[in-house]
């Protein structure tokens, strides 16, 4: 089904109040290392990270760039994938009204109401299209909780708020073959089950591979719908896939029957004059939409392709023709009858998962791996980074260049862009991952 764009922006910090119920959510779930309680934690913040980080925990407070060389051993560690931003979340709760008060009570597994998939989706798309601000202490005007198991439990329209410990009580149990729009995919840390547990709603495989899927989901800054590695950027073998009890239809038989075309959607090639700068119809969607399936998902920075003609569309296509082995005129983004007629029959070979020297999302190359931004290491991508950190306003640390050598004027812009993303911890290491490199890229 066609998945719609969206925005994202940055809201103001967390307010002190909202910071004291994480040190409390924190401290009720802590393992062996905790610090001491007392102060604010603005106050507490340098001690924490140090100590957090230690203990390989997600730092909650402010923490400096002391905190994370400790974290970040000096002999030049390998950047891991970036997990994405850490989502602490409340306990199971009812609804609440509109002055905040609780309405009712948590609901009961075995009352479970009856919702299609398509419901689930747009109720997900409905907070989606508010940019409601992510929050584990907030209720929306809906009544539910503001974090990631408040989300899925508005999405299936439970009666209370539920938490990453509960929501597999409504659900059953399913495999990654099985997954269809408004399932969820599931980690619950019991270590850390506050602070170290996630959960996001599937909606739907973003390209033939099924290495990459749409995820909606409520974390910092805001309500996001964005194509994400299976099953999510960190403890991905952890995420479980699961059904809702309560949902009715959309369930596909083993082998369907290929998808009637949808109005317009002719077999047959509608000519070049289609394509190109300046064309807006329905026939660029659909080439995206076919792109997309075909692996070429890296090229659209929201995961979904839109009627206007577009530098993601061209080198999209541009990829699937080489991945043809075509070169030169028949290689040069522009959809002639025969990429077309690939496409559409669903046949040729699809867009490689990695093309180490192919363009990313607005004509920049594909992230280079974390082997090139190591202490030592030279690498021109260390050079594009530095000016694309520059170009955000992260700059500040570089009293020279920037240049191809890997610098700990890099590291530490990197982990400020990183910070302003809502990222703790080892995700703001300041050595960029994939998702890091996407978002000052994109």
């Amino acid at each position: 089904m066609p998945m719609p764009a969206f925005e994202e922006y940055e809201p103001a910090g967390d307010c002190a109040c909202l910071g004291c119920a994480q040190r409390r959510r924190s401290l009720a779930g802590a393992r062996a290392i905790r610090p001491r309680d007392g102060g604010h934690p603005a106050a507490r913040g340098a001690r924490r990270a140090l100590v957090l980080a230690t203990a390989a925990g997600v730092v909650l407070g402010g923490g400096g760039a002391a905190a994370v060389a400790v974290a970040a051993p000096a002999a030049g560690p390998a950047a891991p994938d970036d997990p994405g931003p850490g989502t602490p979340q409340g306990g199971r709760a009812p609804l609440h009204g509109p002055k905040g008060g609780p309405v009712g009570k948590p609901g009961a597994p075995s009352g479970v109401k009856r919702i299609d998939r398509t419901t689930i989706i747009n109720r997900a798309k409905a907070w989606l299209d508010a940019k409601v601000p992510y929050s584990m202490s907030q209720y929306w005007t809906d009544g539910y909780r503001q974090d990631c198991s408040g989300y899925v439990s508005m999405a299936w329209n439970l009666g209370s708020n539920e938490w990453t410990g509960s929501l597999d009580k409504f659900a059953k149990k399913i495999t990654k073959a099985d997954l269809l729009p408004g399932d969820m995919l599931l980690f619950h840390n019991p270590a850390d089950p506050n602070n170290g547990s996630h959960v996001v709603l599937f909606g739907g495989w973003a390209d033939v591979t099924q290495t990459h899927y749409i995820a909606y989901e409520q974390t910092r800054p805001t309500t996001r719908k964005l194509a994400t590695p299976y099953g999510y950027w960190s403890n991905g073998s952890k995420y479980v896939p699961y059904r809702f009890n309560g949902v009715t239809g959309g369930i596909v038989p083993d082998d369907p029957a290929p998808p009637a075309p949808a109005p317009g959607d002719s077999t047959v090639f509608p000519g070049a004059g289609k394509f190109g700068p300046g064309q807006t119809n329905d026939h660029v969607a659909r080439l995206g939409r076919m792109l997309i399936e075909r692996g070429a998902y890296r090229f659209y920075p929201k995961g979904v392709a839109d009627r206007t003609w577009s530098e993601h569309d061209r080198l999209a296509t541009k990829a699937f023709q080489a991945a043809q082995g075509w070169t030169g005129a028949d290689a040069d983004g522009i959809p002639g009858a025969h990429t077309w007629r690939l496409l559409v029959e669903r046949q040729g070979k699809n867009i490689p998962p990695t093309v180490g020297a192919a363009p990313g999302p607005g004509g920049v190359r594909a992230y280079p791996g974390a082997s090139a931004f190591r202490p030592g290491s030279s690498h021109e991508a260390i050079a594009a980074l530095g000016r694309q950190l520059i170009k955000k306003g992260f700059g500040k640390h570089y009293t020279s260049g920037p240049g191809p050598r890997w610098s700990e004027a890099d590291r530490r812009n990197v982990e400020a862009f990183q910070r302003a993303q809502g990222w703790r911890g080892a995700a703001a290491n300041g050595y960029p991952g994939p998702e890091t490199w996407r978002r000052l890229f994109a």
